[in-house]
């Protein structure tokens, strides 16, 4: 068993809002590591951040995704550092893996001022504009489609995906 795909991308890119679309198009359940952490830390993933700090939560995101691509088969979402672990993106190379691409302008649109966010707490901008230009390129290396999302309406792109998917 497998995921159908797995999104990964930036806070803001709508891994979440287009997953569960994509998910409904298809017919497949639809999960975020994200919520699978909070759900085993008993947290919010702030929580865990402010808690346990970003050590912990890494380690968490890292069984959950690991549980996850083994074990769901529909449309999961990561978390936006997921990709930083070298033993994720390694994992992801038998996936399929939708890069939802988003930039600046848009990302700070859909997040706001990161509430919730605990990497995006302090000057959300310029914190966001750092882990774009970071995490950009790890993205890309896991990538088996990359959708561009700025400017456009998440129903939109999620029938692209969709079809990209149906193939």
């Amino acid at each position: 068993m497998a995921p159908v795909a797995v999104f990964v991308g930036a806070p803001g890119a709508g891994k979440t809002t287009i997953g569960e679309a994509v998910a409904g198009l298809l017919g497949v359940p639809f999960s975020d590591t994200d919520a699978i952490i909070e759900a085993r830390a008993g947290k919010p993933i702030p929580e865990i951040f402010f808690d346990d700090g970003e050590d912990a939560f890494r380690a968490l995101e890292r069984e959950a995704i690991a549980a996850a691509l083994e074990e769901f088969d529909g449309i999961l979402a990561l978390g936006g550092g997921a990709i930083l672990h070298e033993g994720t993106r390694e994992l992801l190379k038998d996936h399929t893996v939708i890069y939802l691409s988003v930039e600046l302008s848009d990302a700070v649109k859909r997040v706001g001022l990161g509430s919730g966010r605990p990497l995006l707490a302090v000057n959300p901008r310029a914190t966001l504009k750092y882990l774009l230009d970071q995490r950009r390129p790890l993205y890309a290396s896991v990538a088996t489609h990359t959708i561009v999302t700025d400017g456009r309406e998440p129903e939109e792109i999620a029938a692209e995906v969709a079809a990209l998917l149906k193939v």
